[in-house]
């Protein structure tokens, strides 16, 4: 059996602001700790229920180089660093049984959500098919084209709803519940872990009753950037087209695995200064 557990940073418990995910920011060690030792707990709890499946954990925020490596639990592998095929879901393929969405936090305009965004700041909103998708979507229809279901969630509790709106089977831990951006109620960290545990393990026990997520193509996929430039650099990519809006881009994908590669570039695309 094979599992792919990606790790968020945002959904983490007892994490709420920036400073503990920004590798240059104060509390940032802190927040490494943490979310390596919620990455291990879910790892545990995957063995628990199958302890000859063979566990990738991938690295999923930021940089792509937060977990402790020497931290993480020896029987699982480490995909670290980027840019790398299917970004957030490093290592996943269609031999993979099962995925699990770690420490995720809801999409951009959702809220009360902390830390809430959709893959950059830049990104204001992606609808697909009419559907606005932030990271946890997209992440779960990515998987789905594959073949592979989402069967644990964790981070607050906005970031849960919407996992359990596009997979009701889905097992979903709230670490926290969200009072804002910045804020929340969170639980212990080591209460955090010991959930996880049990879920992970209950989820891969009832693997079989969670369904991927399909969203058929073609699809009509429409996206709301910050910044003007931005709009500017994107519609130099071939069949990507200026909206009314003049921060909204728009094109037309084969699948979900080509609007994925292409949201995947607009967020590098993010990173580039005008002039």
């Amino acid at each position: 059996m094979n599992v792919l557990i990606s790790v968020d940073m945002e959904g983490i418990s007892g994490i709420v602001h920036p400073t503990e995910t920004n590798p240059d920011r104060y509390d940032y060690e802190r927040g490494r700790a943490l979310m390596t030792a919620e990455a291990n707990a879910v790892i545990a709890g995957v063995l628990d229920a199958e302890p000859t499946a063979t566990v990738l954990v991938a690295d999923a925020h930021g940089p792509f180089r937060n977990l402790l490596p020497e931290e993480l639990d020896r029987r699982a592998r480490l995909v670290r660093g980027k840019p790398r095929p299917l970004g957030m879901l490093g290592g996943l393929d269609e031999h993979t049984d099962a995925a699990m969405l770690i420490g995720y936090h809801a999409r951009a305009g959702g809220g009360p959500a902390v830390l809430a965004h959709t893959m950059s700041d830049s990104i204001l909103d992606v609808r697909v098919a009419g559907r606005s998708l932030g990271e946890i979507g997209l992440n779960a229809a990515m998987a789905g084209h594959l073949g592979v279901p989402v069967v644990l969630l964790s981070g607050d509790d906005t970031a849960c709803a919407e996992l359990s709106d596009l997979v009701p089977s889905a097992l979903t831990v709230a670490v926290k519940q969200a009072l804002g951006q910045a804020a929340a109620i969170a639980l212990h960290p080591e209460e955090a872990r010991d959930r996880l545990r049990r879920a992970a393990a209950e989820a891969i026990t009832r693997r079989a009753q969670v369904p991927p997520l399909t969203i058929a193509g073609p699809l009509d996929v429409e996206v709301d950037l910050s910044v003007p430039y931005m709009v500017d650099l994107a519609t130099l990519v071939p069949g990507v087209s200026r909206a009314e809006s003049g921060r909204t881009i728009a094109f037309t994908a084969t699948d979900i695995a080509e609007a994925y590669r292409l949201i995947l570039l607009l967020v590098q695309l993010s990173g580039i200064q005008p002039g």
